[in-house]
């Protein structure tokens, strides 16, 4: 029996990990400027090697935050089909649909 409720916390669920995610993609962008300017500028090979490290370790957290999304992304459909309340006009269910549109929609472009 869905309620509004675990609606809402699969809902808000969602929304972190659809926001962690564009943190660590962000966050790959930065480190992987900041690696290709110090190999311009000739750096120290250990701190480039480390430099490298932190960006091999920003990587390997995009698999598991796309995993994560998912399963928050299956469950929280599987709240939205099975309320029993069909009222399509609650607030909680409009934001829940958009979440679900919004992740469906970064999965579609990763994906091509």
């Amino acid at each position: 029996m869905a309620t509004l409720k675990t609606l809402k916390i699969k809902t808000g669920s969602c929304k972190r990990i659809l926001k962690e995610l564009h943190s660590y993609e962000k966050e790959i962008d930065r480190e992987a400027a900041k690696t290709a300017a110090m190999k311009e500028k000739g750096a120290d090979p250990y701190d480039l090697k480390q430099q490298e490290n932190v960006l091999a370790e920003s990587r390997m957290m995009l698999p598991d935050c796309r995993k994560r999304l998912e399963s928050a992304l299956g469950d929280l459909q599987g709240i939205l089909a099975g309320l029993e309340q069909p009222c399509e006009e609650a607030e909680e269910i409009i934001e829940a649909k958009n979440i679900v549109k919004e992740a469906e929609a970064l999965f579609e472009t990763s994906s091509s």
